[in-house]
């Protein structure tokens, strides 16, 4: 009992071969995760776009009101000028 028993050959092939199962499985999980993370996240980045089209339009609806606006304002004052004698 004194002596320290040496590992046999098997044992080490043994260990080996759950150091490269635990490896793999390691790996896996976090190629799995990865996905599951793009998953997830891929609808978010569809309401950005949605976001995004949303202010575009938005923009262009301020743009248009503020053209009309400018028309308005240049119809008036011609009406003005045309009651002044």
């Amino acid at each position: 009992m004194g002596t320290p028993r040496r590992p046999l050959p098997e044992d080490c092939l043994a260990r080996q071969g759950r150091r490269r199962g635990l490896v793999f499985t390691l790996i896996a999980v976090a190629l799995l995760l990865a996905i599951a993370f793009f998953y997830l996240t891929h609808h978010r980045r569809d309401d950005r776009a949605a976001d995004d089209l949303t202010q575009a339009a938005s923009s262009a609806d301020n743009a248009v009101i503020s053209i009309s606006d400018a028309a308005k304002n240049a119809a008036d004052t011609m009406r003005k000028d045309r009651k002044e004698p």
